[in-house]
């Protein structure tokens, strides 16, 4: 080994090879894919390294060593910072296109309906039929009964609910007319509504939910420093690049941003609410 290699090999530790493949992971809508595909490719392109981009299964994948990067729900996010031992840190968070994320790293659920339902807003839905992704998700369910529970709603609220596993599906549901509504992650519903004329025809907001900090981009600790450095760094200056903000815009992304803990107190806070509230009507 030359002095130079075994420098980069000391330099990314933990075992890392040099030049050694990034493993990032999409655990948000396979709608957002392609846009996370670019991002991946650009910042191995940035630091040296090849990278390849999964669909990501479950957190503990992090813990095992299968995932270095995540783009991965805000809730989620808190949930590990609960764990014993939580396995990632913040990197950065996206700024999203349009007027309303107001050049801040937010974003909103999305109240959905089909277009010709009678329902104009969040509270004409008691006793109806709501499509929800997961459980585990802030935008599509635990933003849901926050936003109840601050209108002075009481719970249960919704009549039938239905778990479709991803917000695409819950789309599918109310398109078919097989559930009255759901709520999307907002990131998620403006690519849609770009790239798919038939369902954005089919589909009316009637309502929106938050603001809340929108999910981040985390890295495993087990990642060598210097590294998480040069990723972080490629992430929140890829918006220098004309190229890459072409990019970035077919994903409805504007740039990317530093993050910290303290910007995902409002998750914390807004789940700790509806998780009492449930307590005490089971």
């Amino acid at each position: 080994m030359s002095n130079s290699e075994r420098r980069n090999s000391q330099k990314l530790g933990k075992g890392r090879a040099p030049f050694s493949t990034i493993h990032f992971a999409n655990f948000l809508s396979p709608i957002l894919q392609e846009a996370y595909e670019y991002i991946a490719s650009y910042v191995g392109n940035c630091v040296g390294h090849p990278t390849i981009l999964g669909v990501g299964q479950s957190p503990q994948e992090f813990s095992a060593g299968q995932v270095d990067v995540g783009f991965i729900c805000g809730l989620t996010y808190i949930h590990m910072t609960n764990w014993s031992d939580c396995p990632v840190e913040l990197l950065a968070a996206p700024v999203l296109c349009g007027e309303r994320y107001q050049r801040k790293p937010i974003y909103f659920s999305d109240v959905v309906v089909h277009r010709d339902s009678p329902y104009t807003s969040l509270g004409d839905l008691r006793g109806c039929v709501w499509a929800y992704n997961e459980y585990t998700s802030h935008s599509g369910y635990n933003l849901v009964y926050y936003s109840l529970l601050e209108r002075g709603e009481t719970l249960p609220f919704f009549g039938k609910t239905i778990e479709t596993g991803s917000h695409l599906d819950s789309l599918r549901m109310v398109i078919d007319e097989q559930a009255d509504v759901t709520a999307v992650d907002s990131h998620m519903l403006d690519v849609v509504l770009q790239t798919d004329a038939e369902a954005a025809r089919q589909l009316r907001v009637i309502d929106t939910l938050g603001s809340s900090t929108v999910p981040p981009v985390v890295v495993a600790k087990s990642v060598d420093a210097e590294l998480k450095r040069q990723i972080q760094e490629a992430l929140v200056t890829l918006h220098y690049d004309n190229h890459a903000v072409s990019q970035l815009h077919k994903g409805s992304i504007e740039r990317f941003v530093p993050i910290t803990n303290e910007h995902y107190q409002d998750i914390r806070d807004m789940f700790l609410r509806v998780q009492t509230a449930e307590l005490s009507f089971r």
